[in-house]
C-alpha cells in the first residue's frame, strides 16, 4: 500500500510511518520544513516538500498520485493562534481532501479530536475545535472513502494495544502509539468508510475494538 500524509513530521504520523514501512509499504510525508527530513526518513517515510498553507490544489495532487490512501495527520500545534487553526486545521484538511480527489485517490483518514461542538471559553481551543469541526464536515461532503478519528487527549506513553473505540466514549487519555496502531487498521479495514469513532484507552485490543 502507498500511503500519502500529510503532516509527516507529527508525532502521530512518524509513528504511523514507522509502523507501515515496518510490514513494506510505501509512505510519502508532506512536510513544511526541510530540517524534517531526516526524521521522515527515519521513520522508514519519503519526505515531500509541502506546505498546505501556502500551496495549491494541483500541486498537492501531485503528490498523491498513485496513492491507495490519504491520512491528515497536520494540526497547527501548541502555541499557535486562532489564525492557525483555521487555516491548517480546517483549511489544510479541505485542501487535502480535494487533492485526493483529483488524484483519484477514494480512500482518506482524517485524525481529528473529541470535543467536537463544546466551547470551552478558551478562545484559541474553541477554535481549535471549530476548526477540527469545519474539517469533518467538508469531509463528510465530499465522495470519498472516509473515516475520522477523535481520539481523546494525547500522552507520549508506551502504547498498551488497548483501547475504546466507538462512536460515542468517555473522556479520556490515549497513547499516541495507540493512535497509530488504530490508523494502521482504520487504513486496512473497508468495513469502516463512512464512519466517526471516538478514541481513548481502553481494555479492548485494538484488532477486536476496529
Amino acid at each position: 500500500m502507498r500511503v500519502v500524509i500529510a503532516g509527516g513530521h507529527g508525532k502521530i504520523a512518524l509513528l504511523t510511518t514507522r509502523l507501515l514501512a515496518r510490514r513494506g509499504d510505501e509512505v510519502v510525508s508532506l512536510v513544511r520544513n526541510p530540517d524534517h527530513f531526516p526524521d521522515v526518513r527515519d521513520a522508514g517515510g519519503t519526505p515531500v516538500l509541502c506546505d498546505l498553507e501556502t500551496a495549491d490544489r494541483a500541486s498537492v495532487a501531485e503528490h498523491l498520485e498513485g496513492a491507495d490512501a490519504a491520512l491528515f495527520a497536520a494540526g497547527a500545534g501548541p502555541g499557535s493562534g486562532v489564525a492557525r487553526k483555521d487555516t491548517v486545521d480546517r483549511a489544510a484538511s479541505a485542501l487535502f481532501a480535494s487533492a485526493a480527489e483529483q488524484a483519484g485517490v477514494t480512500r482518506f483518514v482524517q485524525i481529528s479530536t473529541t470535543g467536537i461542538g463544546r466551547t470551552t471559553g478558551d478562545e484559541v481551543f474553541d477554535a481549535y475545535l471549530k476548526a477540527k469541526g469545519e474539517a469533518e464536515d467538508d469531509l463528510k461532503a465530499r465522495p470519498l472513502d472516509w473515516t475520522i478519528l477523535r481520539p481523546g487527549r494525547l500522552t507520549d506513553d508506551p502504547g498498551t494495544g488497548l483501547v475504546e473505540l466507538a462512536d460515542t466514549v468517555r473522556r479520556g487519555d490515549v497513547p499516541r502509539a495507540d493512535v497509530a496502531a488504530v490508523v494502521v487498521k482504520l487504513l486496512d479495514t473497508p468495513t469502516t468508510v463512512g464512519r466517526t469513532y471516538e478514541l481513548v484507552s481502553g481494555s479492548t485490543p485494538i484488532e477486536d475494538a476496529v
